[in-house]
């Protein structure tokens, strides 16, 4: 049985919510970066990348991974 969360009278199953949010590991993965740079790169601030912190944990959200690499895309882009 799926799990899900009551909001507004609608059922939304978790799964949706726990997609927009990734680990450190899952963000490093997604960058194709060590957990440890990204790690470094927020105790340094040597990027403006947000984290979301839930206690001790990091999460990243997936729209801030996309417009973190879109910012730093250089050159004109391939028609593929």
């Amino acid at each position: 049985m799926q799990p899900f969360q009551q909001n507004n009278n609608n059922i939304v199953p978790i799964e949706k919510f726990q997609s927009m949010l990734l680990s450190r590991k899952e963000a490093a993965t997604y960058l194709g970066v060590t957990e440890q740079t990204l790690a470094v790169w927020k105790c340094t601030q040597r990027y403006d990348l947000p984290v979301v912190k839930i206690g001790r944990l990091v999460k990243y959200k997936k729209s801030d991974l996309d417009n973190f690499i879109e910012k730093r895309t250089t050159g004109l882009a391939s028609n593929l």
